[in-house]
């Protein structure tokens, strides 16, 4: 009886009408990282399993069935940014060493087992590793004082032998342990006290053949812009290298030298070419990404996109050739609002088109005759576009930071043209254009926002677009009254109240619509009843340097940090809802650059030093109206195994939801978080609801009726 009831609800499911790509959204409070593979550093084989350091990133090459497999920190490792990485095969493990000095085994199967202890200790040596030699069941660290050994087998760091140098280089020989110093090579009798420096001598009795193994990477310089690094793999009988386009390859090589590739164009699908997301904005159901978040770091300026169907990558090759200057440091983009596919993008050195990802158009100071202009004299490479936002009409308008003109508020219409606007106002840095302009915007007003991230003259503007008049706001002050004395303006937005928010180096400001007609009132730091009986308050994470924000579908902000990750604050500012950071969650690093949202699915992007991550949020875009075509619940069917929760999106702001059994019941009900609802699959009294279909009942927040869609669910 049991099976025919399921089968029944079963065949139900059908014809819910459910997408595929929604049926398969992912779990509410469900993390996800987006690492690059692309820079291939080392090459490790370990029988049918080849694994490979790829922009600090680790992932593994079934050479066997040709599966490819990933770790990171949200599926399986204790951290981000991979240094070091060495197989021993006595073990049957593999060694990996963080930039943080953090150490993971990882077997075969994927399980992983941390060693802290170096990571953790607080030493005064410089705890620098340089690399790896793995000898028996021991991997044998050598660092920028001497060396440790950690046995593999059982997780421990054996010993630590202080020999007050840097070693560059291990081996055991015959007994004799060997370390090679910027002295000279240093060895030991294996049955000797290590741990005594004094039983360590130079030894002029070696070359440094001796640490040369079969083991060991090759690097060869195929021609000027591709370094080869390869290594042997005694099983599968070939040779493991990065190809010239950074993927992973085989090939043998006969004696002649002929090569013979043997598979070819090996990554992790779906993954970024790069770690760099210091700019985030989300359009059109599209994550556009650049990486840098200042000029002069030098990063390859390739714009990647995060959409449907996977990452995707605009043209980089080739552009340099046709502007004459480095296509380097991309600062800032924003995407036409009359044609998606047409994408602008600001960098250290002009203006970027691109239509469709591939490159149309430069825009410098030459093309421009001098609308543009240089911040450092006479010097093309550097005419900054740090901030530019698309106007309600579809102009573009940019920033030109620290430039030599009066006038760096540029706009470029949609004929093509040019014009120059400003005022004294925007002239704070050595009487040039303000230092370091960024966040522009366009605001519910149609009034273009930016901020000044700079110490010699913090402060937001507002450019009435119509009325051609510039407004500047650099009062900040606290609700008692008192000056806030505020050193930089990294960031702003506009929450679903017209307010426009602000992150400086002393916590988040805000600005109300009736403070924004009164530019001396200017920011007031909010404050937070502290609810424990007294009547004291505390100002919004008054002393945090806030370094981005974003407002979700519920008007919460997401408010990331430069050193103390990422908080989510209620709607109406009184309540911190969430704190990630990287000790307590799968946050990547503290140190957050940029936070971008998808409003239809409530997945929270964050670029953060060590690379993007996401959090599945519980709030999405409300919808003006509910219907059937908009309101749906996943997952669906809710299988006996799913012990989540069950969520229910397309709603309209705080609207009314009910779930009814099928007899009319109701077994939980509450109200929509932005556009979303979930359900624990419970019932009133905490018990796990039975095997049917459930009902969920809508209304609007003012009373006027909803829609209706099904949940069914198999226990």
């Amino acid at each position: 009886m049991k099976r025919t009831i399921i089968a029944a609800i079963l065949n139900l499911t059908l014809c819910l009408g459910l997408p595929q790509d929604k049926a398969l959204a992912a779990s509410i409070g469900s993390w996800n990282a987006y690492m690059a593979y692309h820079d291939i550093t080392d090459i490790r084989p370990a029988g049918n399993m080849v694994y490979v350091l790829g922009s600090n990133s680790l992932f593994a090459y079934n050479a066997d069935d040709g599966e490819v497999s990933v770790y990171n920190k949200v599926n399986s490792l204790s951290d981000c940014v991979i240094n070091h990485i060495a197989w021993n095969s006595n073990a049957g493990r593999l060694i990996i060493i963080y930039d943080n000095y953090n150490i993971d085994l990882l077997d075969k199967s994927g399980n992983v087992t941390n060693i802290s202890d170096y990571y953790s200790k607080t030493i005064n040596l410089d705890k620098t590793v340089n690399g790896i030699y793995v000898n028996g069941a021991y991997a044998y660290v050598y660092t920028n004082f001497g060396i440790l050994k950690i046995n593999m087998g059982s997780a421990e760091i054996s010993d630590t032998y202080n020999l007050d140098m840097k070693v560059t280089a291990c081996a055991i020989a015959s007994g004799r342990i060997y370390a090679r110093t910027p002295s000279g090579i240093y060895s030991a009798d294996m049955s000797a006290n290590l741990l005594d420096r004094n039983n360590w001598q130079r030894d002029g009795s070696v070359t440094a053949d001796i640490f040369r193994s079969d083991n060991d990477m090759e690097t060869i310089k195929r021609n000027e812009d591709y370094t080869e690094r390869r290594i042997y793999d005694n099983r599968n009988k070939c040779w493991w290298s990065n190809q010239k386009d950074g993927l992973l390859q085989s090939y043998t090589e006969a004696e002649d030298g002929t090569q013979t590739v043997t598979r070819r164009n090996i990554t992790p699908d779906n993954s970024p070419r790069y770690n760099h997301f210091a700019f985030m904005k989300y359009s059109n159901g599209v994550l556009y990404t650049c990486g840098s978040y200042i000029w002069d770091q030098f990063y390859d300026a390739t714009i990647q996109t995060l959409g449907r169907d996977g990452w995707t990558f605009f043209q980089s090759d080739g552009v340099s050739d046709k502007t004459n200057v480095p296509f380097k440091d991309m600062l800032c983009l924003d995407v036409d609002p009359y044609d998606n596919r047409h994408v602008v993008a600001g960098s250290r050195n002009g203006v970027y088109e691109y239509y469709d990802g591939q490159f149309v158009r430069f825009h410098n100071s030459i093309s421009t005759n001098g609308i543009i202009a240089t911040a450092v004299t006479g010097d093309i490479n550097y005419e900054l576009i740090t901030a530019m936002s698309f106007d309600n009409n579809g102009s573009l308008w940019c920033f030109n930071s620290r430039s030599y003109t009066q006038k760096p508020l540029l706009s470029l219409d949609r004929e093509g043209n040019w014009t120059a606007h400003g005022t004294h106002e925007l002239l704070t840095y050595k009487g040039r254009a303000a230092a370091f302009i960024k966040s522009m915007m366009t605001d519910s007003r149609g009034s273009m926002w930016f901020c000044n991230n700079d110490f010699t003259a913090p402060a937001t503007y507002r450019y009435d677009i119509s009325g051609n008049k510039l407004s500047c706001y650099n009062h900040f002050s606290n609700q008692d009254g008192n000056t806030v004395n505020v050193q930089n303006v990294s960031c702003l937005a506009e929450d679903r109240d017209g307010n426009i928010w602000v992150g400086t180096g002393l916590g988040p400001l805000m600005l109300t619509p009736e403070q924004i007609n009164d530019p001396s009132a200017g920011y007031t730091q909010v404050k937070v009843p502290r609810n424990d009986g007294t009547s004291y308050a505390d100002y919004l994470l008054s002393g945090i340097d806030v370094t981005s924000i974003a407002i979700d579908g519920a008007n919460r902000k997401w408010i990331g940090t430069a050193n103390n990750g990422v908080y989510l604050i209620s709607s109406d500012n009184m309540e911190e809802i969430h704190h990630f950071t990287a000790e307590n969650s799968s946050l990547l690093s503290n140190y957050i650059e940029s936070i971008a949202i998808n409003s239809e699915s409530g997945e929270v992007f964050f670029g953060t030093g060590n690379g993007l991550c996401s959090y599945m949020s519980d709030a999405t875009e409300p919808n003006e109206d509910m219907s059937k075509d908009n309101v749906w619940a996943y997952p669906n069917p809710v299988r006996p195994e799913y012990t989540g929760l069950i969520t229910v999106v397309g709603l309209s702001s705080n609207a009314d939801v009910k779930i009814l059994s099928s007899n009319g019941t109701v077994v939980a009900e509450g109200t929509s978080t932005g556009g979303t609802f979930t359900w624990d699959g419970k019932d009133s009294k905490g018990r796990r609801v039975a095997s049917g279909v459930y009902m969920v009942a809508t209304a609007k927040s003012d009373g006027s009726k909803g829609t209706v869609c099904k949940i069914a669910v198999i226990n």
